[in-house]
């Protein structure tokens, strides 16, 4: 063993997707939640932290939106030089050596993100965001120097070098806030310019990438790419996240090059935290000095930290709450409870999305019927006012996020949270113009949410796909169709083509008669959808007729409020083509769910599922 070598023990601890949970509570249901906040994954950093002689700790991104708390600070003059922004305030204490941005920082504009960043006392880091007229929005990269320690005590300098990267669908997803303003490059070729430079001035170099993981190829420009861009040598540590997945772990089972047990990408060190706080990235790494001076990383262990476990429905916490971190955001998290409380008027009956997979309801009818009530009088007068109007609208919270993830208003009064619980995004209006072909294949890419189904098979099969999104799940009201799930889905999981002769799409008409390819329609949808999110025919920029100004959710919040009392009823949109025989489609649930079911026979309940849910069993025929 040469006498001049050094070993260093460093861990590198992560954040990603905190998206405003500060506290570890419900804004929508005005109740605790132990599976959220940074409040309790302050507590899990200062354990990891006193277990170690060394370590740094980073964000990944999707910061300062996400929840009614970041709603608030985004409203006119509540955000503020004086008292900056709480997130950034409760990240301070917390002593963050650095991050980068994610997709969702850019919701509100550039300069309410400049505002709020000014608020933070650690540096952020962004390569792959250009100017128009060159340079970049933040630094792309930088070197931070850490005191360390190495195994025998003694001191040293560690050099760490950081780049940052977020997905590239930015200028899709927020087109409107971001057109003009600058650019974004893809991950992979970026850091492919960059990288080797950055290597030559530190000893560590790691990625932060807002980005999730998937397999194959590199493709220019891809929403996923953490995996690819292991493939960039000098590399060190991926911290990844925008997925909402945790790694390693089972989510990414299945895919090559990845390690979802020792938690590797192309065999990287890489580590995904979850989402709002549900885990804490651990990244624990060997480096070695030798004679020459050079690092490198002779070994890794990587591993996700929960903050809480589930037993059946009940989410335990594992940790208790930082006080100081919660107290860092109390004016505001309860000036935020104020504002949720605020009414907004009735529905005479029950809105909730348990059934959202299974045919339309009364969640999605209203905010179609809201969305035509606003658009009709802005298309009127203009080339367009001769076309069908239709409403695109899909259930953002569906069991996608846990067996808590459902709307579920009574009847009754209605206030703030319940309307921000039905349309929880910060979305604006848009209409866009399309023809029957693209309609149609509009209506396929929603429905890849299906798994193929076996009609000739006895036993129960999954309705859905493995990791639906249903927030990519649109009904448009104002058709009538059916959906062969006999057939494979058309589009894949990122909008492409994957199978041009299937066709789930079946009896599609309009006022009875069955759409042509050549009929022309309006949609109204959102900004996201609008612009190309999610990656649906009929949309993108050339298609868009009208960007109006409002939230999506203030259009809701108008609409209920003027009528003072709403009774929205589930529209026979869509239905499931029947089977030769019977067949048993399972699909999540949870206990609440079994109260909505008014006596229907098609359906009934399994039992206890994982992660909390509870199983029910469709019957098509």
């Amino acid at each position: 063993m040469n006498a001049d070598a050094v070993s260093v023990s460093l861990r590198v601890l992560e954040t990603s997707d905190l998206h405003m949970f500060v506290y570890d509570y419900d804004y929508y249901n005005a109740r605790q939640d132990n599976s959220v906040g940074l409040a309790k994954v302050a507590t899990l950093i200062a354990q990891a932290r006193r277990e170690v002689p060394n370590s740094v700790l980073f964000d990944n991104g999707d910061i300062i939106q996400g929840n009614p708390l970041g709603d608030y600070m985004a409203l006119p003059g509540h955000l503020n030089g004086r008292d900056g922004h709480p997130m950034f305030r409760a990240m301070n204490r917390l002593g963050y050596d650095g991050a980068t941005l994610g997709n969702h920082e850019f919701n509100y504009g550039l300069d309410f993100l400049h505002n709020a960043m000014k608020t933070a006392s650690f540096p952020f880091v962004c390569a792959n965001v250009t100017l128009p007229g060159g340079g970049t929005l933040l630094p792309p990269t930088m070197v931070i120097e850490r005191k360390v320690t190495d195994t025998e005590g003694r001191p040293h300098t560690l050099r760490i070098g950081l780049i940052g990267l977020v997905t590239p669908q930015i200028m899709v997803w927020d087109r409107a806030h971001l057109q003009g303003k600058v650019q974004a490059g893809d991950i992979v070729g970026t850091a492919r310019t960059l990288v080797p430079a950055l290597r030559k001035s530190c000893d560590l170099l790691i990625a932060l990438c807002h980005s999730g993981i998937a397999g194959g190829a590199p493709v220019a420009g891809a929403e996923n790419a953490a995996l690819q861009l292991a493939t960039v040598p000098g590399i060190d540590v991926i911290l990844t996240g925008h997925a909402h997945r945790v790694f390693p772990g089972p989510d990414y089972a299945g895919i090559d090059g990845a390690d979802v047990v020792r938690g590797r990408l192309g065999g990287v060190p890489a580590v995904m935290p979850g989402f709002w706080g549900s885990h804490l990235g651990v990244v624990d790494l060997s480096l070695r000095r030798d004679g020459a001076g050079r690092w490198s990383v002779e070994d890794a262990q990587v591993e996700a930290r929960p903050i809480y476990r589930r037993e059946g429905r009940q989410a335990i916490p594992l940790v208790v709450d930082d006080r100081a971190i919660l107290d860092a955001a109390r004016p505001e998290h309860e000036a935020t409870l104020r504002w949720m409380d605020q009414p907004v008027g009735r529905t005479t009956v029950p809105i909730n999305t348990f059934l959202s997979v299974i045919g339309n309801d009364a969640a999605l009818s209203l905010i179609n019927q809201a969305q035509l009530w606003y658009a009709a009088p802005l298309v009127a007068g203009t080339p367009y006012a001769h076309l069908p109007l239709l409403s695109a609208a899909s259930p953002f919270k569906a069991g996608g996020s846990g067996p808590d993830s459902f709307v579920d208003i009574p009847a009754g009064p209605m206030d703030m949270k319940d309307i921000a619980n039905l349309y929880m995004f910060a979305n604006t209006v848009c209409v866009v113009k399309l023809n029957g072909a693209e309609l149609r294949d509009w209506l396929e890419r929603s429905v890849n949410l299906f798994a193929q189904v076996d009609p000739t098979q006895d036993a129960p099969q999954p309705l859905l796909a493995p990791q639906p999104a249903t927030y990519l799940f649109d009904t448009i009201a104002g058709l009538r169709y059916e959906v062969d799930l006999t057939q494979p889905a058309r589009f894949d999981r990122d909008g492409k083509l994957c199978a041009a002769t299937a066709h789930r799409i079946t009896a599609l008409s309009h006022d009875g008669r069955p759409v042509q390819p050549e009929d022309e329609f309006l949609v109204v949808t959102n900004n996201y959808r609008a612009a190309g999110g999610g990656g649906f025919a009929g949309t993108g920029g050339d298609h868009v007729v009208l960007n109006a100004p409002d939230l999506a959710r203030d259009v809701l919040i108008r609409f209920v409020t003027q009528a003072h009392s709403v009774s929205p009823t589930p529209e026979p949109i869509w239905h499931f083509k029947p089977f030769p025989k019977p067949v048993s489609l399972v699909f999540n649930g949870n206990a609440e769910t079994a109260n909505h079911l008014d006596g229907r026979g098609d359906i009934r309940r399994l039992g206890d599922g994982e992660g909390g849910f509870v199983r029910y069993a469709l019957t098509v025929a």
